[in-house]
């Protein structure tokens, strides 16, 4: 993005003119940092986020006054969006699909920090990916993520399955199973029951399927019920709303111990392991084609 942070200013991206405006507005008053580094954060990490973007109906939230301040949930296109914006209306919400830069950041200048995404593309009716959200009470419960993300890797692995993990940039843990989209929501929810109510009766004192915060004591909520056709999850390298603006990390099993935790995945963090050549998912595509999921859910469903 080059090193001029005067207010307002246009990029060529995309082949097509992106005005950026109020580079100098803090969103993250916690750790001052502006929206002109937002961007910049934004084009490192595109390369490696847009494509789980791509093609897919886009949520986002925004923050037009910084992350302490108000922020609401945007699915609709505003009409003051520019022609490149690519739409797709599905019932009466006309979504804006990011499948390039150019889109990614003008939803940047318009203070969109958290992408929502759902779990099939445009092209198809049936999941691209199982997601099992595991969410602890907090973060200080952030080993209890660890626990269940270690035992469900042991699980995943004498299936063999192809099993990917991120942060959630809040206080949780999110396992990706990716598909090859010959699946039906019915079918993925077969096999989510099936490892959620194993976690839970296996270790009934550390995990639950409990919905209702007051019934889960301090245990983990294995959220198998996020995974479902209309509903989003949080994107790849999508930034959080929080203070430290911690980011939704991708990470390395072996990067999965004890001394792991989601305040050690910052902005700066995020733009460093990209710069390092961290990239846990980078075969996360190709995954897909050989993911032995059909022979997995015939043994669960005998």
């Amino acid at each position: 993005m080059g090193t001029n942070t005067k207010s307002h200013t246009q990029l060529n991206i995309d082949g097509e003119k992106v005005a950026v405006s109020n580079l100098d507005k803090v969103i993250w008053p916690q750790k001052s940092i502006t929206k002109y580094e937002y961007l910049k954060f934004l084009t490192t990490v595109a390369p490696y986020m847009v494509p789980f973007l791509k093609d897919r109906l886009l949520t986002v939230i925004r923050f037009p006054d910084g992350v302490e301040q108000e922020s609401f949930y945007q699915k609709n296109c505003p009409e003051y969006a520019p022609e490149y914006i690519e739409t797709k209306l599905q019932g009466d919400i006309n979504y804006i699909i990011c499948s390039k830069l150019s889109s990614l950041i003008w939803l940047g200048n318009q203070a969109a920090v958290e992408f929502h995404i759902p779990f099939q593309t445009v092209n198809n009716h049936n999941p691209s990916e199982i997601v099992l959200d595991l969410d602890p009470p907090s973060q200080s419960e952030f080993s209890l993520a660890v626990e269940a993300s270690l035992i469900l890797k042991e699980i995943f692995d004498k299936l063999q399955l192809h099993s990917f993990i991120k942060t959630s940039g809040n206080k949780g843990l999110q396992i990706y199973l990716p598909l090859n989209e010959q699946f039906s929501y019915d079918e993925t929810r077969i096999f989510t029951s099936f490892i959620a109510h194993y976690l839970e009766t296996k270790y009934p004192k550390s995990f639950t399927t409990e919905r209702l915060k007051k019934n889960r004591h301090k245990r983990l909520y294995v959220d198998f019920l996020q995974h479902g056709e209309g509903k989003t999850i949080i994107a790849p390298y999508s930034l959080r709303g929080n203070g430290e603006a911690l980011m939704a990390t991708p990470l390395h099993w072996s990067e999965v111990n004890e001394r792991l935790h989601p305040s050690q995945f910052p902005l700066e963090e995020g733009i460093a392991r990209i710069n390092n050549g961290i990239l846990p998912f980078d075969n996360y595509f190709e995954a897909k084609k050989k993911q032995p999921f059909k022979k997995v859910l015939e043994i669960i469903m005998q």
